[in-house]
């Protein structure tokens, strides 16, 4: 008599598998992580970016309104002062020495300055035309950067320039501030970019950004 032996019959019980649980887990960390390292670099370049309008929008006030500070009361621009005769003045080294000291005073150049000062402090606080002020501080910077010389280890009538680098001073740094921000679009974060960049013109016009 012949024995069949029925095949083993699974009894519908599994113990639960984790591998999954694992990898999903594994999974939405990373994301999460990337999630958080994203928000923390868009915070990082919102406080350079405030920090930096700050130091534009203050110069402006300070030399319109004589606050005190690098601009004594009663010698702002209101009172009849000029903002950039005391600096282009005072050039005293460099090829471009003579020029910065007719253009000294000169009322246009007093509005450039001043309008340049206001619209970048104004754009970088509010998140806005980066791009744009990205450009105009980095020729402003470039003018300033010009106008002190920093490779001159001596000034025009001999005296030590006190230069403490041949290139990189501060309005390199800001100028590479500026265009890291707009690259960044440092503005969707803690400002408007995000609404500046839906308008149409900026969108017909991504200079404007």
């Amino acid at each position: 008599m012949a024995v069949h032996e029925h095949p083993h019959r699974s009894s519908g019980f599994h113990l639960p598998s984790f591998r999954r649980n694992r990898n999903a887990s594994a999974s939405e960390s990373a994301v999460s992580a990337l999630s958080d390292t994203h928000t923390a670099r868009a915070y990082v370049l919102a406080s350079l970016r405030l920090l930096t309008g700050f130091v534009f929008l203050w110069a402006f006030l300070d030399k319109t309104f004589g606050l005190g500070y690098a601009t004594s009361s009663g010698k702002g621009w209101i009172d009849g002062s000029s903002p950039t005769r005391g600096f282009l003045g005072s050039v005293a080294a460099g090829p471009m020495e003579s020029t910065f000291h007719d253009w000294a005073g000169a009322a246009w150049a007093d509005w450039l300055f001043m309008l340049g000062l206001l619209g970048i402090g104004v754009a970088l606080i509010a998140g806005v035309a980066l791009r744009f002020a990205a450009l105009a501080g980095t020729v402003m910077m470039a003018l300033m950067w010009v106008a002190e010389w920093p490779p001159a280890q001596h000034l025009s009538d001999g005296s030590p320039s006190m230069s403490t680098n041949p290139f990189a001073d501060y309005h390199v740094v800001y100028a590479v501030v500026l265009i890291a921000l707009a690259a960044m679009s440092a503005g969707d974060a803690l400002g408007l970019g995000r609404l500046w960049a839906k308008l149409p013109l900026v969108r017909r016009s991504p200079w404007l950004r």
